[in-house]
């Protein structure tokens, strides 16, 4: 029953710490993209790719005591960080053993800012679409952000570089 819940504890014991909702949000999101079997549901939102399922799970989580959800106000905005607790450790020895490869992805999104990561997961949520169609719609929702040709360069090497630690 608690199996999806504890595949998301599981990644952040991981990552050791995420920073930020929305990372925390393309981070899985880019996982399951990759073929690691997360089950949230997501989609096309401000920010990107966006999963209500994934948000409820962690305020789960956080109420239960195995996550905690640690927040620094950086004046304009807020940063939340979430980390595994003792509690969440200890609920984790029931949990089936990640995929040996996860963990390296995880590392690889973990190192990147929450804008670039907005802009692979949105990249992601477009390809079923041709190359120069996935950047034009990422130039339409995304407009605001500016995001340079050399930035849509990098995001299409990334993707290319993660899928070397997918599932599949």
């Amino acid at each position: 029953m608690l199996q999806e819940h504890a595949k998301i504890v599981q990644f952040i014991a991981l990552a050791n710490e995420v920073s930020g909702r929305k990372k925390l949000q393309k981070m899985i999101y880019i996982a399951k993209k990759m073929n690691f079997p997360f089950a949230e549901k997501y989609e096309l939102h401000m920010y990107g790719p966006y999963s209500e399922e994934l948000t409820l799970r962690v305020e789960e989580l956080c109420e239960m005591g195995f996550l905690s959800e640690n927040c620094t106000d950086k004046g304009s905005y807020v940063q939340y960080r979430y980390n595994v607790t003792d509690e969440g450790q200890r609920f984790l020895e029931t949990a089936d053993s990640p995929h040996a490869k996860l963990h390296d992805c995880i590392e690889k999104l973990n190192g990147k800012s929450s804008r670039f990561l907005e802009l692979v997961s949105t990249v992601l949520y477009f390809d079923h679409l041709p190359q120069t169609e996935q950047i034009e719609k990422v130039h339409i929702v995304k407009n605001k952000l500016n995001y340079t040709e050399a930035e849509m360069a990098d995001a299409f090497a990334f993707i290319t570089d993660l899928q070397s630690c997918t599932r599949a």
